[in-house]
């Protein structure tokens, strides 16, 4: 690949690169009205199908350092099709920084008749990292950045599932989502012996740019640490007033345990994540299922201090899913942990309603309450955790599943059945004639009407047997037998942990009763 010196645009020369070089160029942009990428790719590039594109591959022998013996080695995406909004690539080495230009002789270009040496450089979609993850003699994809700040990575064993980025801003609410996007990215040369990459990026958005490090250390569960300076536009508002969603992750939920498929499948579950953990400094474990919701639906947990957030697979047999091509178990989980002192604020989560398994549905991000006085930039920092079967999980005890449906027992309308099984050292630790106690509560417009925990005998995990009712919902069914309930109705917010007289022994399962 040919490699073309960047000698403009940079304070760079002996000293080393760092983040400050790209903070300057965000405080340049955040200063200057912003400018909306212009689609430049050739027309016959813009009318690919999405096989067409797929036609198109990037030819591993070319990799960057490949020729050279390094532990990691970049591949590039094509432009094209939905992927119209090109990225500048740069490499940054001991004597300065050099631009890594489009060359199609990088790529196979399949049964496409295209014209590329009419082309010039037109830059990246974007690129994925390579690095030897499972076995010594094969490289494995790493890590991928390609579309606005998306990015995803993966540890051993594991495959492509949830995505992160680089910032979310009005994801609810205001005036429409916005998506930042990198436009430029700085690779760090690695040394032979390197076990992690740095990456830098430059973010920019019609009310903000941004710098960005990630240092990437692959492993069992990679870590990725994100280092991001935020610079609000000039004329634009000020950073509290703008609903900013911080280290956010994206997932898919389509159908699972506590909501089995509308339409008969050979598929018990079907998603990249099954639900949302919160850590409160207050020491408070949270678990929110996920569920596919018939409408969008926004709850958030509010926290003086945050410990970490994540979107979780914990559901890690094959049997669950029976999917043996998109194999869900080897979905990552991914886990936030802030570095610093992130203030108060809350974990917003959003669901939205898929048909389908290819629609991303599920989001979740921090809010901080506290933002900088006008005129100084967001700083946060913080490490992604991306885990497999050794993955962040409370101390005591934990969410194991959660199913939702009537037994026996017939439910009358309004009411919900959950069976909810927790496990853990704390519980395992127990007799199983342990006292062991449930601790049921609802927001308002909700009722308990029973509940019951034993241990189950079949695999020494505790069972607790909830049933609930929405009364708006009930009220509505006795007026209007058959009817559904009126727009508007609320969800009521449901809590649960189990305990054994003073000890806490579980996380906090948190759910919603819908009507």
């Amino acid at each position: 690949m040919g490699l073309a010196i960047l000698v403009a645009g940079l304070p760079f020369g002996a000293r080393a690169f760092d983040l400050g070089d790209v903070e300057a160029r965000a405080r340049t942009l955040a200063a200057e009205p912003y400018r909306a990428p212009t689609a430049r790719l050739p027309a016959e590039l813009l009318k690919l199908d999405y096989d067409q594109h797929r036609d198109i591959r990037f030819k591993p022998a070319r990799a960057v350092w490949r020729d050279d013996g390094l532990p990691f080695e970049l591949m590039f995406f094509h432009p094209g099709w939905v992927h119209r909004d090109t990225v500048r690539i740069h490499e940054v080495t001991a004597g300065g920084v050099r631009t890594l230009p489009f060359d199609a002789r990088d790529f196979d270009y399949g049964a496409n008749t295209l014209q590329p040496q009419n082309w010039g450089d037109i830059g990246w979609a974007g690129f994925r990292v390579h690095y030897p993850l499972n076995q010594a003699a094969y490289k494995d994809e790493l890590i991928v950045f390609l579309g606005a700040s998306y990015f995803r990575a993966l540890g051993k064993g594991q495959s492509y599932g949830l995505s992160a980025r680089g910032l979310a801003i009005d994801t609810v609410g205001g005036q429409g989502e916005e998506f930042p996007r990198f436009t430029e990215f700085w690779v760090q040369r690695p040394a032979a012996d390197a076990r992690s990459l740095v990456i830098w990026a430059l973010l920019d958005s019609p009310r903000l740019a941004g710098a960005y490090r990630f240092d990437v250390r692959p492993g069992a569960s990679t870590t990725v640490d994100v280092q991001a300076r935020l610079y609000p536009r000039a004329g634009a508002p000020r950073v509290a007033d703008m609903r900013l969603g911080i280290a956010p992750l994206t997932s898919m939920f389509l159908f699972g345990e506590n909501q089995p498929p509308r339409q008969a499948s050979f598929r018990p579950e079907v998603h990249d994540s099954d639900g949302l953990m919160v850590a409160t400094g207050e020491g408070e474990w949270i678990w929110r299922p996920l569920i596919n919701p018939p409408r969008v639906l926004t709850t958030s947990f509010a926290a003086r201090a945050l410990r970490g957030f994540g979107l979780m697979q914990r559901d890690r047999q094959f049997a669950s899913y029976e999917d043996t091509e998109a194999r869900y178990e080897t979905r990552p989980s991914a886990w936030v942990e802030p570095l610093g002192d992130w203030g108060p604020g809350r974990v917003e989560l959003v669901q939205l309603p898929t048909p389908d398994e290819t629609h991303d549905n599920v989001v979740a991000y921090w809010v901080p309450e506290r933002t900088p006085p006008a005129g100084q930039p967001l700083q946060l920092n913080w490490r992604l955790h991306w885990q497999g079967e050794q993955q962040q999980r409370p101390p005591n005890g934990w969410t194991v599943q959660t199913r939702r449906g009537a037994g026996f027992q017939q439910l009358a309308p309004g009411e919900t059945k959950f069976v909810i099984d927790f496990d853990g050292p704390a519980l395992r630790r127990l007799p199983a004639d342990a006292p062991v106690e449930a601790v049921v509560s609802t927001g308002a417009g909700g009722q308990v009407l029973e509940q019951t925990v034993h241990r189950n005998p079949a695999n020494g995990q505790w069972r607790l047997a909830l049933r609930v009712r929405h009364l708006a919902a009930a009220r509505a069914a006795r007026t209007e037998p058959g009817g559904s309930p009126p727009a508007g109705f609320e969800p009521v917010e449901l809590r649960a942990f189990l305990r054994l007289r003073n000890d806490v022994l579980t996380e906090t399962w948190s759910n919603l009763l819908l009507p």
